[in-house]
């Protein structure tokens, strides 16, 4: 019996190495593929000093990993949240019906929804196709995304009443609201929504296991935000298109729809001088939900720093998540410190850089809070419960509760929420709190999303302060809660990361018990 028990526990991990070797991409070292350790060095050392926060970080070089890294506390495991690199695999998702010809980008969007059409359809809403979505010039202006999706719960609807100011294909214009029409033109003619449909078709052939993305509240994938994926799986995405869609020899997407998706079929401003345009990776063309780059690359594109950089002349892929105020700057980074240390042959080995290389990798992390120290108010605290007034951010409450190195804090809105705060160290928690969002005004916001993954860390300024951390670690983004005590009364600070050091929200309380 503890034979047959011992065989089938080896068959087991057997089989599991089998499924993990399936779906992992291989690895290899920097030299062997032609990459200079030295360069992914300046480029750590530059990224560490940058304005860019980073998080992850992946070098594909022929197919294979050479370097990757997750600044502590993300790590390898964890999704993060893609912003308008979303929109990469919404493109994709057309790409598909496409292939099986469920539609054409020459269709009509009018045509997939005749019961959601204004009274009145004029013939630039008429001539408006899904080639003009793909490609950013739905000639709505502005951006009407902002605007509907907190207003209403039928985004079709509120699409196509919004006035097309210029003719569609004309002139380039950021929409994200129409990468959603995408999404549900895809739902409307499979029946499935964008997730469900690519799962069989994308995620599935690249092993790319536990995404996820938002949905309206009628349940269509917001398309042009919201999909949740591992930084492995953003890479294999990008190596999929740089093997003009073939996967472990099947071609999943015809060859011809990768060229025709991530060509250039608007120029984001035509009257650039040049000067401006060899400046800016933002200027170089736009394709089917993809930007075109400077040195001859495309990318998928997300708020705050979220990069899948596909390098075909270079035979190359970068994955980055992070968050900054300043994306030209983290993308120069690659530019300046990466692109260099491309070389057609395999170089020489470098043993003193490779393992300093993999020191600096294994050591990633980001500043814990500085100075935890303790505070008399510690014991005072204990148990108490300070309630708040009304704010924007619907915090009703706040209490606390030490024990040894850990603070736990519990937030309450429209429910209680208990957070754990390591002193000098992060502190995982899972929580269905919404955190900070660019489109945290969407109805439906964040829905139907699993339990979201925090890290905490305290510290205490001074005697009477009480900084909190709390980093929603499958986002770019941040809370910070400076709570400051003054008897029974408390004046609480809340920073969103995001805003830069701007739009501080000041919210005071007084201890009830």
């Amino acid at each position: 019996m503890i034979y047959k028990k011992s065989i089938a526990a080896m068959l087991f991990i057997i089989f599991c190495v089998q499924v993990n070797s399936q779906s992992s991409l291989p690895r290899s070292t920097p030299e062997a593929e032609g990459v200079s350790s030295k360069n992914i060095i300046r480029f750590l050392d530059a990224a560490n000093s940058s304005k860019t926060e980073f998080h992850s970080f992946m070098l594909l070089r022929h197919g294979k990993v050479v370097a990757e890294g997750w600044w502590n506390p993300y790590s390898a495991d964890l999704k993060h949240t893609l912003y308008s690199t979303s929109k990469s695999f919404t493109a994709t998702a057309i790409g598909f019906a496409v292939s099986e010809k469920l539609l054409s980008v020459n269709d009509k969007v009018v045509s997939f929804f005749p019961n959601d059409l204004p009274d009145t359809v004029n013939a630039f809403l008429s001539a408006l196709t899904v080639k003009n979505v793909l490609s950013m010039s739905d000639g709505q202006e502005p951006d009407p995304t902002g605007m509907v999706v907190g207003r209403d719960s039928n985004w079709v609807k509120g699409f196509l009443s919004t006035p097309i100011l210029h003719y569609p294909g004309t002139e380039f214009l950021y929409n994200s609201l129409g990468t959603y029409m995408l999404a549900a033109i895809v739902q409307k003619v499979t029946g499935q929504t964008v997730l469900d449909y690519l799962k069989p078709r994308l995620f599935e052939p690249l092993g790319i296991q536990g995404e996820d993305w938002e949905t309206d509240a009628r349940g269509i994938n917001t398309g042009g935000w919201g999909l949740r994926l591992k930084t492995e799986d953003m890479a294999k995405f990008g190596q999929l298109f740089l093997q003009k869609g073939s996967w472990n020899g099947k071609q999943l997407l015809p060859v011809s729809w990768i060229e025709e998706a991530t060509t250039a079929k608007i120029l984001q401003d035509p009257d650039a001088p040049q000067s401006k345009r060899d400046s800016s990776d933002w200027l170089q063309g736009y394709c089917y939900q993809m930007w075109l780059c400077r040195n001859e690359a495309y990318r998928g594109d997300g708020a705050f720093g979220q990069y899948i950089i596909v390098l075909p002349k270079k035979d190359a892929v970068i994955a980055i998540t992070a968050e900054t105020p300043d994306m030209q700057e983290e993308i120069n980074l690659v530019w300046k410190h990466i692109l260099p240390g491309l070389q057609d042959e395999a170089l020489p080995e470098d043993a003193a850089a490779s393992l300093q290389l993999k020191e600096k990798l294994a050591s990633l992390a980001l500043p814990l809070p500085a100075n935890a120290n303790s505070s008399s108010l510690q014991k005072i605290l204990k148990g108490k419960t300070f309630k708040l007034q009304p704010n924007e951010k619907n915090i009703q409450s706040i209490s606390f509760k030490f024990d040894n190195d850990v603070c736990y804090a519990t937030i309450t809105d429209s429910a209680a929420h208990t957070f754990a705060f390591g002193a000098g160290k992060w502190m995982r928690s899972t929580t269905t709190m919404h955190g900070p969002n660019l489109v945290a005004g969407a109805k439906n916001n964040l829905n139907g999303l699993p339990a979201f993954i925090t890290d905490g860390a305290y510290r205490w300024t001074e005697d009477k302060t009480l900084e909190l951390t709390l980093r929603f670690t499958e986002s770019p983004h941040t809370y910070t809660y400076i709570c400051s005590f003054d008897g029974k009364k408390v004046a609480v600070n809340v920073k969103t990361s995001f805003y830069f050091g701007k739009g501080d929200i000041n919210i005071p309380g007084e201890m009830t018990k």
